[in-house]
């Protein structure tokens, strides 16, 4: 069991080696020569850490956002935390063990299923099972499964989520990417594909479909083509104004002893550093991990895809990127004041999520859509990414995590399916 834990704590939990490891394979199975396998594998372990610091960049940006909105508009309500009821899952109810063997017997089944089925698809974002894991044993251990039976069922379901989401989304990532070389692993899916539902509603269609990239500005506006300096003029603003509505007083715990407004802009440049970090690392890390896939998919899983995380996309449509979370946001906040109206907890805007899902929803709104696809399309996919987890509250605070709920609307979809079907018939049984 130590060695179980330890692969799975310092390894398959740490996207970048596991990433690397499976690059490493890949080539091997490829037969190259050594020289070849270190230097991919290495460059493709580089390009991860590259889009992790861009991540960890716009991680600690945005956290500081939400805190000023929470405090600048006085919002009272719940923070969405899959974090938080990992830890009590793992310190209250003693699941520690059991969540690291889902999380292995995710993994596993995946593998299985993408060997035995025409869904080809490897996940290999390691976070991101790591909270399916604990969502399947969290609500299987709240059904009366236990021991092994705990541990398979929350790993089928996991695994069954792990190459059922990438196959769903892969005819839209196929129309983004214009290639079948990557697939997109991230269990926000649900959410992708609702958007490009709504998009393909009421978006524009056939040749009045104008894409969010083909925005055409005047002249003194044409610097606004580049994507950094366009996300600069959208995200300064909007950081300034909420640390005035937050005040110099709660503003100066972060800023100490610069003028908090002059952090407010800092911050917001921050942000858009994050960005230019992140997607340099996408663009190393693709250039590797590709290539170096094809030795597994043609060994152990034949026309095996990598479903890679989100900013992946990110690339290819960087203004449906920032759309998509300026929408995404609007959509949250709107349903952050009229879920409540129906009896239902107020759930505060997740500024991480709207960025991360709400700009990959932004890309598939584009593509089904064009801009007007995006637009509309991310409010909606803003109000049903709140709404999901807010059908959660009720069931967790009868299990005994209170005030609490989930972000992922795929992990609260899996935490649905437990609550309203599985444990029913498993009860039942």
């Amino acid at each position: 069991m130590g060695v179980v834990n330890f692969i799975i704590q310092n390894i398959l939990t740490q996207a970048s080696i596991t990433i690397a490891l499976i690059a490493m394979l890949g080539l091997i199975l490829q037969k190259k020569s050594v020289g070849q396998v270190i230097s991919g594998s290495l460059k493709t372990l580089l390009g991860f850490q590259v889009l992790s610091a861009g991540s960890s960049i716009i991680v600690s940006s945005l956290t500081y956002f939400g805190k000023i909105f929470t405090k600048g508009f006085h919002m009272q309500g719940i923070i969405p935390s899959i974090e938080a009821i990992n830890g009590q899952a793992m310190n209250q109810l003693g699941l520690g063990r059991d969540i690291a063997l889902t999380f292995l017997a995710i993994f596993i089944f995946n593998i299985l299923i993408a060997r035995f089925t025409p869904w080809k698809y490897i996940f290999l974002t390691g976070q991101a099972i790591l909270w399916m894991a604990t969502m399947t044993t969290v609500f299987g251990y709240v059904s009366g499964l236990r021991g092994i039976v705990l541990i398979l069922v929350g790993g089928f379901v996991g695994g069954v989520f792990a190459v059922a989401m990438p196959a769903i989304a892969q005819p839209f990532v196929r129309k983004i990417t214009g290639s079948d070389d990557i697939a997109l692993g991230h269990f926000c899916t649900i959410g992708y594909i609702f958007e490009a539902g709504v998009a393909k509603l009421f978006g524009e269609k056939g040749e009045n479909k104008k894409s969010t990239e083909d925005i055409q500005l005047p002249g003194q506006l044409e610097f606004l083509q580049d994507t950094y300096l366009s996300l600069m003029v959208v995200m300064v603003p909007l950081y300034i104004i909420t640390a005035a509505f937050a005040g110099a007083t709660f503003s100066k715990e972060f800023a100490g002893d610069t003028n908090y407004l002059m952090y407010a802009f800092l911050q917001s440049i921050q942000f858009v550093v994050g960005v230019y970090v992140l997607l340099s690392g996408v663009r190393l890390l693709l250039g590797e991990i590709v290539p170096a896939f094809r030795g597994i998919a043609m060994k152990i899983v034949p026309d095996a895809k990598p479903a890679l995380d989100c900013p992946v996309l990110f690339p290819y449509a960087p203004n449906a990127v920032i759309i998509g979370f300026i929408t995404t946001t609007i959509g949250t906040v709107i349903a952050m004041f009229a879920l409540p109206k129906f009896g239902l907890a107020m759930i505060l805007p997740g500024m991480l999520t709207n960025f991360f899902a709400g700009g990959t929803a932004g890309i598939f709104g584009n593509a089904v859509g064009g801009r007007r696809g995006a637009i509309i399309g991310g409010i909606f996919h803003g109000f049903f990414i709140t709404l999901l987890p807010t059908l959660l509250v009720t069931i967790f605070n009868q299990m005994g995590f209170v005030n609490a709920t989930a972000t992922d609307v795929d992990t609260v979809t899996a935490a649905l399916l437990y609550a309203w079907i599985l444990s029913p018939i498993l009860k039942a049984i």
